[in-house]
């Protein structure tokens, strides 16, 4: 299976400003989030990137791609229409291949400074269909991922045959739809943002446009349809990842690519003297009471 594009949404409301934000990435370069992103999905091989954004974007996000904008093709969602519909404005850019796709407001870390995405994409090629990278989250997270139900594949580590697709599920719903075997009481396989799709996720797609008429289409829902119509896998992955969208977002995004860099020691040195200083103001002001 030749895997050699990616897309990934930025068109959201909320999620616009997030990918031109500025970190130091591991390599001790000031980067865009969206060039670390980039540049994370050229080293996996991929040559092509469509980047989904709101129309108007164009201009100042090639500005924060920098060295790597020759590599991305800008494709506008002109109206806002939800997650599914951002993935389908790609169609075109696609013409009926599969594909890598990823979300701009998560970054992505790894211990060993490979591409976050290079083992989802070897088993996608490997097992020729599509292919969801997902964490074992506990209960209480679920309303901030989609998630998934099914069973483990016979002979392969950390890799699941999926069933059920359900889009940020309650707790109760989790537990009668999404329990797989082996997994602790109130812990499910989570959405960890980095897909492979086959061309069929755009036919389900195009079938959820249709029927929305104005109406969000949901990529949860494009996904569920995929789960029942042919082989959908979801590949546990040991990789962090990090959403620049929540609170402290950015700055635990920064800390983790630190922690990965050559400037991990004065880092480390600097958190103790900042955790020392907090510690001696304490202690001054409980000697003042």
């Amino acid at each position: 299976m030749k895997i050699e594009k990616a897309v990934i949404t930025a068109a959201s409301r909320t999620q616009r400003d997030l990918p031109l934000q500025t970190l130091i990435d591991r390599d001790g370069v000031s980067k865009s989030v969206l060039r670390i992103l980039v540049e994370q999905v050229l080293l996996a091989h991929i040559e092509e990137v469509c980047l989904v954004v709101w129309p108007g974007d164009e201009v100042r996000y090639a500005g924060a791609l920098e060295k790597v904008a020759g590599h991305v093709r800008f494709v506008c969602q002109d109206q806002p229409r939800g997650y599914g519909h951002a993935v389908w404005c790609a169609r075109e850019f696609l013409h009926g291949e599969t594909f890598l796709h990823l979300v701009s407001d998560h970054l992505y870390v790894n211990a060993d400074g490979t591409a976050p995405a290079a083992e989802l994409l070897d088993v996608a090629r490997s097992e020729e269909c599509s292919v969801s990278a997902v964490q074992i989250t506990r209960e209480g997270l679920l309303p901030y991922f989609g998630a998934v139900g099914g069973h483990r594949m016979a002979g392969a580590q950390g890799l699941y045959r999926i069933d059920t697709v359900l889009e940020k599920p309650t707790p109760t719903e989790a537990e009668r739809k999404l329990s797989i075997a082996g997994l602790r009481s109130g812990y499910y396989l989570c959405f960890f943002g980095m897909h492979v799709f086959t061309p069929a996720i755009i036919d389900a797609l195009d079938k959820q446009v249709a029927a929305a008429g104005d109406r969000a289409v949901s990529l949860s829902a494009a996904q569920a349809d995929l789960a029942r119509e042919q082989q959908y896998l979801a590949l546990e992955t040991r990789h962090r990842r990090y959403d620049i969208g929540a609170r402290y977002g950015l700055l635990t995004a920064q800390l983790a690519l630190g922690m990965h860099g050559p400037d991990r020691a004065e880092i480390l040195a600097q958190l103790v003297e900042l955790l020392a200083n907090q510690q001696s103001a304490a202690a001054a002001g409980d000697s003042r009471r």
